[in-house]
């Protein structure tokens, strides 16, 4: 930890907000498209226009870095969030006219707007948390921030189902006044505006690095940061068509109707969350007999979480019980990898490979568990990759930190790919294409330890 205390607490807060909105999205696409009568091409366009922004917004930073110079070299990581945070009260701020319109191109326009709010965010907050601290372990207080995402991602739904319709859901929908969704986005957009000022006025450190006066390609001379945006691209674009096509999966392959599978779905997720949980340890100075204990339980507690919520849900239990031995075997290689960010990443990648390719030859119930680990081995890539392909960057960080957001795009692109496979040829048969992830991502363990041990950095020595 920092020697400020209060610095990533305050910090990690904002990952809160992107998985709570993000996964909140999957309620307005079903209120929208029941309201608005849409096709379900147009309500996915929620989605396209919220990830749309984080591509745009990343762009339009790095093209104005690189005529401009690079603005929050000159503002401040701590400025640069803080705008973030106004962009996306602005975004939530767009619902309250939008739905008193009855608009659904107003209330995309929002989103969009949030998004990129959030596209800035993501761009400082990444390397400020690496920037807290030593660099060697900047991956494991992004797992922390990540366990604090998963948080949002779960509870997300939940709370704006609740602030909507008065009780929690599912398909709650049917009947619903358009006006109500004014509530959750006027409070999200308060909230938003006290915690920049929260940031903006806290003791967190105004980190700057040196401005770049260069011309050129910048960022895009460090080969890391290069296999850094390839790494991005179909890391967001494997968790994404894992989970995609899951309900599809399991009519096909065990015969389940789709409200049969939710409880998979969120076992997938929990996956996500387990990993992150376990990898956020590292950030805190415990001693090693209490880490190796925590390092086994905190993942069953979380597990434990999850199968209580899907118990209290009243789902099968059974299913939790044949997946267990999957967080075991995750929880091993925790311990295999040594907190060390490269061998975690080559670790994982290749026990991901593994899941997919028993998912792809067995059948039923067992090759959708196979399928679904797939998650456990996700879920620490993200802090891994972005803090070893920024690494020695210099001034160019916050440049990279655009790229790699940019590169988020992934997971609009390889999800239709699948379909298309899928409908070539079968649902299972298509996830070769999260297997082909795994491989490129393996791959990139590989090729960025060899770039970085070329500049002299070597994180996995140095823990």
């Amino acid at each position: 930890m920092p020697k400020n205390n209060t610095a990533l607490p305050t910090l990690i807060s904002v990952f809160f907000f992107w998985g709570f909105v993000a996964a909140s999205n999957t309620v307005l696409i079903g209120i929208f498209k029941d309201n608005f009568s849409l096709s379900q091409f147009q309500s996915q366009l929620v989605d396209l226009a919220f990830y749309g922004a984080y591509f745009f917004g990343s762009l339009v930073y790095f093209v104005w870095s690189k005529s401009q110079g690079d603005p929050l070299n000159k503002m401040g990581y701590k400025k640069g969030l803080s705008v973030g945070l106004i962009i996306s009260a602005i975004g939530s701020a767009c619902f309250i006219p939008a739905a008193n319109l009855a608009s659904y191109p107003l209330m995309l326009g929002g989103l969009f707007v949030v998004g990129l709010g959030f596209a800035l965010q993501q761009i400082v907050a990444n390397p400020f948390v690496i920037a807290l601290g030593s660099p060697s372990t900047g991956a494991h207080r992004n797992n922390l921030a990540g366990a604090v995402n998963s948080l949002g991602t779960t509870i997300g739904p939940l709370l704006v189902s609740y602030a909507i319709f008065g009780v929690i859901v599912s398909n709650a929908a049917v009947s619903f006044d358009i006006t109500k969704v004014r509530i959750p986005y006027t409070i999200l957009a308060v909230a938003f505006v006290l915690v920049a000022g929260l940031i903006y006025y806290s003791k967190l450190p105004d980190i700057k690095t040196e401005t770049d006066t260069t011309k050129g390609l910048g960022a895009l001379q460090f080969p890391q940061l290069i296999w850094g945006m390839v790494g991005i691209f179909f890391y967001v674009g494997t968790e994404v068509t894992i989970q995609s096509n899951l309900p599809a999966l399991g009519k096909q392959i065990a015969g389940l109707n789709t409200q049969d599978v939710v409880h998979l779905i969120s076992l997938y997720w929990g996956c996500l969350m387990v990993g992150r949980w376990a990898g956020a340890l590292t950030v805190f100075n415990l001693s090693k007999l209490t880490y190796n204990f925590l390092l086994t339980g905190v993942p069953l507690l979380a597990y434990g979480l999850i199968v209580l919520v899907n118990w209290i849900k009243g789902s099968p239990l059974i299913d939790f019980l044949c997946f267990s031995p999957f967080v075991v075997f995750a929880i091993l290689m925790f311990y295999l990898s040594g907190n060390k960010p490269i061998r975690t990443t080559i670790l994982f990648t290749i026990s991901g490979m593994a899941c997919m390719l028993g998912g792809l030859v067995l059948d039923g119930l067992s090759a959708m568990y196979f399928f679904i680990a797939g998650g456990l081995f996700c879920s620490v890539l993200w802090p891994c990759i972005f803090s070893l392909s920024i690494a020695g960057l210099g001034k160019y960080t916050t440049q990279g930190s655009s790229l790699l957001i940019m590169m988020i795009l992934g997971g609009a692109v390889l999800p239709p790919v699948q379909g298309l496979l899928a409908d070539a040829s079968s649902i299972q048969s298509s996830y070769i294409v999260p297997l082909l992830g795994f491989g490129v991502l393996c791959l990139y363990g590989f090729r960025v330890r060899a770039s970085l041990k070329k500049q002299g950095i070597n994180y996995d020595a140095e823990l």
